[in-house]
């Protein structure tokens, strides 16, 4: 990747564009990010760069953690993440990266953490058909209903849509526009809808596919 940053989802709005069509946003407030560590392929095998987002007090912050941000001299971060970029020798550590680190047209990919809806069954985690609800279906029209075949295979394969925990999974929502920066404020306006609640924290890549 070229590019990434850490930031929290605000909410989804519209914009307007030069045409009057109605666009559907998601804001979010990038940055700044502070480079907290960077990662070298002499030392650690690799390179990347680890970005640190969110004050929190002292307090909140162990021992090693505090002996980390220390030894990078920045304040203690809320969040930290890791982005293998292209080119890590651009930045250095202690650097700041703001909302501007992007451009409007860019084409971004967006991680963050979806809702948890807790435990669902299999007709609203899996998209399942109910049973009927004649002929002595009785009470069960909203269960699974057969698994499998017979005595062969005996057992059920894997990978069957089955009731259990739906949501709170990392989701990535690929090729979405940067349609508007406010680098003073730095907040993003990306075209469509990204995982998680309002206040979730996301990263935002450079798009793999574009």
């Amino acid at each position: 990747m070229k590019k990434g940053i850490i930031g929290k989802k605000i909410g989804m709005t519209q914009i307007f564009d030069e045409a009057g069509k109605v666009i559907p946003v998601t804001v979010i407030e990038a940055g700044p990010c502070v480079v907290v560590q960077k990662k070298t392929a002499e030392n650690d095998g690799y390179e990347a760069v680890q970005l640190g987002f969110g004050e929190v007090k002292v307090a909140r912050v162990n021992k090693p953690m505090k002996g980390h941000f220390d030894k990078a001299d920045v304040a203690c971060k809320k969040e930290l993440k890791e982005f293998r970029l292209d080119d890590c020798s651009a930045v250095n550590v202690g650097d700041v990266l703001k909302a501007d680190t992007f451009e409007v047209g860019d084409m971004v990919d967006v991680s963050g953490t979806s809702k948890g809806k807790g435990f669902q069954g299999t007709i609203k985690r899996h998209n399942n058909s109910r049973l009927k609800e004649t002929h002595g279906t009785g009470p069960v029209h909203r269960h699974a209903g057969s698994m499998g075949a017979c005595s062969s295979p005996s057992r059920i394969f894997k990978g069957k849509g089955m009731p259990g925990q739906m949501g709170n999974e990392k989701v990535t929502v690929q090729n979405l526009e940067v349609v508007k920066i406010d680098a003073e404020n730095n907040l993003i306006a990306l075209k469509g809808a990204v995982p998680g609640p309002k206040g979730g924290i996301v990263s935002i890549i450079d798009s793999v596919k574009a």
